[in-house]
């Protein structure tokens, strides 16, 4: 995912925040607003979701993942996946 072409298309409901970034890894904070999408994308590195607040639906290879607060979620890089928000939800990606 860049963080750059996501804040540019002005996705509505959606913010990304980059919290921490080195040569070899970053961290992401996003907020997505209820009933709202994050996309289709791919990410460059092995990713872990953690959801801080509300819950999400997290939809990868045909497969549908609720995940609620405090719940964790790590997959490889290159796979297709999107998000919506069942309420108001916070999560980092850490990559």
């Amino acid at each position: 995912m860049d963080t750059e072409i996501i804040n540019k298309a002005n996705i509505k409901n959606l913010n990304i925040t980059e919290l921490f970034k080195t040569e070899t890894t970053e961290t992401l904070l996003v907020t997505l607003e209820a009933k709202k999408l994050f996309p289709k994308h791919t990410s460059p590195k092995d990713t872990m979701v953690v959801v801080l607040e509300g819950s999400i639906n997290f939809y990868i290879e045909n497969k549908l993942l609720a995940l609620d607060k405090h719940e964790i979620y790590i997959f490889k890089k290159g796979i297709e996946h999107y998000v919506t928000a069942n309420e108001n939800s916070k999560f980092l990606i850490i990559r």
